[in-house]
Formats: C-alpha cells, structure tokens, sequence
C-alpha cells in the first residue's frame, strides 16, 4: 500500500472578514488523540475495502477543511497534536504497533521532508487510499472549511468536494451505486442536541442501506452522553453494531475532552481482533493512564434485540 499524495502548496486555512477560528474549526484538534484514534481505524477499514476487486466510495458527512498546518496559528495557540500524531511520529519501533503502520505512512506521504507538520483530515486521508475505481464524497457546509477543502481535494478526479449539511447528505447519498463503503460521520459537537439525533439519523440511514459500513465519531467528555448514545443504539433495529472507546483520563471537574469513542455498524470481520491488538498499545503510547475499550453494542445477526424499535 502507498498513499497517492497530490502536492500540497499552502495548508493555512482560509479566513474571512469577522469570523473568528471558531471551535468548530478543527484546526485547533488537528492531530491530536482523538484523530488518532479515528484515522487509525479508519485507514483500518478502507484497506479492508481494497481487498475485493469491485469498487467502494466513502461518503464524509463532516468532513471539515481536508488538511492543516500544524504550524498555523490555530495548532500553535492549542498544540494538542504534540500528544496525538506527535507520539507516534516520534515512537520508537520497539513501541510502534504494526497495524498502525499504515496510517502512519499515509501522514508521512503529506510530509515528505520527514519533519511532522502537516495533517491530513479524514477527506485527505481517505482520497489517498482510493483507487482508480473507487469514488468518495466529502461534505462540509461551513463556508470557510468548504472553501479550503475544494482547493485541497481540487486534483482529485475520484473525489469530490460538496457544500451540503452533513445530516442531510446522510440521506442524499445512500445507498451509493457501488453497494459497497464506508459512511464516516464525525459532527463537530457544538450543538446539545447532536448526541441525541445520532441514533435516528443512523437508523434512517440503516434502512436505506443496511449493508453498508458506517462509522459514527463522538466526543467523551463524561460519561452520561456517551452512555445514553450506547443505550439508545441498543434498543434500534440496527445489527452489528461495535464500539471502540479511547480515554486519557477519568472525567475532570472542569470538564475538556478526556476520550474518543467510535461506533462501527458492519465493520470488518478482523476490525475487532485488529482494535484489541493495536489499541491498547496505542494507549499506552499516548498517555501511562489512558484505557481503551471494545465491545458489542448489538452482536452480529441480532437487531436490539426484542424491544427493537426505529429510533
């Protein structure tokens, strides 16, 4: 596997008259923990897809700007990629956990002088394990993201860059015309009432293509939040569905993202043997006190079980 990477001239995010960096600018996160966690398991699944001959595309609902400068205002003012991608740059071969080889090639490719300073975002990411067949979508409905992510998907002619709100292209684009994929979803988490879309968003979105591969990012922050996303994905007529959790810490009084959680609906038949393999090392890599969990929300060929409703 090599990552095709297009030149990359200028990764400073564009700014507009009268907008501040808001929070919803992933700028300020780019590389840190949490992208770790969902690149590495996203690298994981798209490899997974390039084993059969026949064509995927991967539909990213929030894809946010594609790339960052990690030496941009923004990461300098918040560099929490030195304890995310950081680590692992820096991490020995002993301490390296092979499955997380591949992920970490696809960053070296954006970084060819050997020096860590630009990180590719999901879109990026993504685009660069395509093949000539395979297509991808990356949507993003923020003007000044949506503007940054054209320019850098710009020659890509397999991958497309749309100004769309995420949630509504969960129901434009599926099912894909290919009927294989990948559905990221990573919403930013600055709107209360994102967590409790989540499961009805999913579930219409199930119903219209129950074999697809989806992909859900969510933030920790506690544990009532996350824990009432699990309960309600539990009682949803929706299969196979994994979880992988990520946390640096317990929760603080003064709150901060302290983990990382993924839902995986359909997920690869090895991904949970690959999480229990390179996970925990990955903890161990990014923090002495970080923990990891993986297990079944509902197990393969059951739905919820038999208080199954359409969330």
């Amino acid at each position: 596997m090599r990552a095709e990477v297009a030149a990359v001239t200028d990764w400073s995010c564009p700014r507009r008259a009268g907008v501040d960096a808001l929070n919803y600018r992933h700028a300020f996160h780019a590389g840190n923990f949490a992208d770790v966690h969902k690149h590495s398991v996203l690298v994981r699944i798209v490899l997974h897809l390039r084993l059969k001959p026949a064509p995927f595309r991967i539909i990213d609902t929030h894809a946010g700007a594609g790339g960052y400068d990690l030496f941009a205002p923004e990461p300098i003012r918040s560099p929490e990629w030195r304890a995310g991608i950081g680590r692992l740059w820096e991490a020995s071969a002993e301490e390296f956990p092979p499955a997380l080889a591949p992920y970490l090639d696809v960053v070296k490719a954006f970084n060819p002088d050997g020096a860590l300073r630009f990180y590719p975002g999901s879109p990026l990411i993504a685009a660069a394990l395509l093949r000539p067949g395979d297509r991808s979508i990356a949507c993003e409905i923020e003007p000044g993201a949506m503007e940054w992510l054209a320019k850098a998907l710009r020659n890509r002619v397999n991958t497309k860059a749309v100004a769309i709100d995420g949630w509504t292209a969960l129901g434009a684009y599926i099912p894909p015309k290919e009927r294989r994929g990948l559905i990221l979803i990573d919403p930013p988490f600055e709107d209360a009432n994102e967590f409790s879309r989540l499961p009805e968003a999913l579930s219409a979105a199930y119903r219209k293509w129950p074999t697809g591969i989806y992909m859900l990012w969510y933030p920790i922050k506690e544990r009532a939040a996350p824990d009432a996303l699990a309960r309600r994905l539990r009682r949803c007529a929706i299969s196979n569905v994994l979880r992988s959790e990520l946390l640096l810490c317990p929760p603080r009084a003064e709150g901060g993202l302290i983990g990382s959680g993924l839902v995986l609906i359909n997920p690869p038949h090895t991904l949970e043997q690959d999480l229990g393999t390179f996970m925990p090392a990955l903890a161990k890599l990014l923090s002495p006190r970080a923990t990891v969990r993986t297990d079944w929300l509902v197990r393969p060929g059951r739905s919820g079980g038999q208080r199954a409703v359409e969330c």
